[in-house]
Order: C-alpha cells, then structure tokens, then sequence
C-alpha cells in the first residue's frame, strides 16, 4: 500500500518551503536549468542518487561533470522532438548540425546514428495504431509535491480526457534481459532502468495537478534495423513498489544534499574511480563483482 505522498512531514528541508518551489514557474525554456534541479527533485536526479551518491552530489553541486553517452542523448531527443512538433523537431535539427556529416562520401548526409533514428520514428509513425494511442498534450510539464518535497517532471504524451500517458523510450532491443546484481535475476530494461519509478513519480504528478489518475504506457523502439516496436503496460504492485521506494529513500537523499549525512560512494562510477585511495587491499578471490 502506498504511503501518504504529499502530507508526509520531514525536517530541516532542503528548499526553503515546498511552497515557494512550487509557486516557480517552470517552462521548456528553463526547465533544464541547474537551479531547478536544485529547487526540484526529479526522477533522473533521484536514480542518480539511488546508483552513486557521491557522484550524484558532486555533480549537482558543480564539482563533477559525468561521462555520459551526448550522441545517444541527442539521437533520443531526435525522435522525440519529431513526435513533439514538426516545429520541434525542425528547430532541434537546426541546433545539432553534428549530425550531417561533414567530410568523405557521405559528405551532407545524415549520420548513421540519426539515420537510424530517423528509420525508428518512420517505424512508429507508420503505425496506426501508434497514431491513436500517441494523441494528447505533448511535453507537458507538471510540478508536485511527493513526501513533503517538490517534485518535477516533463509527460511526453499526456491524455487526460482518456486518461492516460505515454512515454516513448529507445533500447538496443526490447527483449534483452538485463542481469540484476542485488536480486540474483534477469530482468527486462524497463526494470532495469527502473522505469517503473518514473512512470509512477509521473503519475502522482498528474494527478496532483489536474486531479486526475492516469494510467501509464511505455512506447519502446529497438535500435535494430529494422527496428522493433512495442506498446508496453507496467502492473500496478510495480507502480506501487516504485512509489515506497522513493517515499523510504527520499529523506537520506534530501540529507545527503543538504549535508547532514556523507554521500556513500558505489566505487564503481567514473567519479569514485577518480577519488579512490588505497586505503585498503583486497584478496584477488574478492575481485569479481558479478
């Protein structure tokens, strides 16, 4: 069972109050800016934590700039800007000119990687049943309250009259398990990425903001050629077990940036790799870690 999400009482808050958070404005324009994900928690900012706290805080307080895969962020973006908006989508091309290749026989084309972007939204688009299904209010940002702390978050389709949102997700292949240390089991990559924790986050916020309790769908779209395609529904135990994760772990989280508790560190992430010290040995019997 769900715990109370908005009326739960925590102390010495990280915002000044929830309230005044909640009352900024947050629009496309800046909703990515650092002072939001200051002001707000946010499902990607949350399971950063829940991988590495220690590489998380560095990095939301500006000590550390993580590694991450841009041409796989912005191939992603490609797809959804096309699904958002024909204006968009031209406007998001107009910003990535790194996608045309600028040298040998290929000179002024597309680059393989958007080129197989552009084959994955040509895949969904032709599909009718993808048209009715992705019909709502698109990018629709929504703020809340979940544990006594504001919350962010941007819907990539919402239909509130029908009572649903999608969210459209790329994956290297929609049925490749993923093998789940802490569990000792195979899973698949919605439960992998842990998905399940953002679509229930989404729909709490939903609800929050228009009052209404929708119901959540993953579209995924494989990077094979061809690619592959699935509409995908999330059982509510998962939705549930989602949202008691974020309600049990949220308060260390918040004392983690506020200061109150030392970030634990995975020693595995790029940034524990750059701090590590030898300050113990290990028997090469203990080396494997999965």
């Amino acid at each position: 069972m769900i715990k109370n999400l908005s009326k739960t009482k925590s102390t010495s808050k990280t915002f000044s109050t929830t309230s005044m958070m909640l009352d900024q404005k947050l629009t496309p324009n800046n909703y990515y800016e650092n002072w939001t994900d200051r002001a707000f928690m946010s499902v990607t900012w949350f399971k950063k934590f829940l991988v590495c706290e220690s590489e998380a805080l560095a990095e939301l307080t500006g000590k550390w700039q993580s590694v991450r895969d841009v041409k796989a962020l912005i191939v992603g973006n490609w797809l959804h800007s096309y699904f958002e908006s024909k204006q968009a989508h031209e406007k998001f091309k107009d910003e990535h000119p790194e996608s045309i290749a600028k040298r040998g026989p290929t000179k002024g084309q597309l680059k393989s990687d958007f080129k197989m972007a552009d084959k994955m939204i040509k895949v969904l688009a032709s599909d009718d049943d993808f048209n009715l299904l992705y019909q709502g209010d698109k990018e629709v940002i929504v703020t809340g309250e979940i544990g006594g702390y504001p919350w962010k978050g941007k819907i990539d389709c919402l239909n509130l009259k029908q009572g649903y949102f999608v969210d459209l997700k790329t994956t290297a292949d929609i049925y490749k398990s993923y093998w789940n240390e802490e569990k000792r089991e195979r899973e698949s990559f919605v439960y992998a990425y842990n998905y399940q924790l953002q679509m229930a986050v989404y729909q709490e916020l939903i609800k929050q903001q228009f009052g209404v309790t929708c119901k959540p769908y993953i579209v995924a779209v494989s990077k094979q050629d061809p690619p592959d395609k699935q509409a995908i529904d999330l059982p509510e135990y998962r939705l549930t077990n989602a949202m008691n994760q974020v309600l049990e772990s949220q308060q260390h989280i918040q004392d983690v940036i506020k200061g109150e508790v030392e970030p634990t560190q995975c020693g595995r992430c790029a940034y524990c790799r750059s701090t590590k010290k030898l300050e113990s040995v290990v028997s090469a019997d203990d080396l494997l870690i999965d």
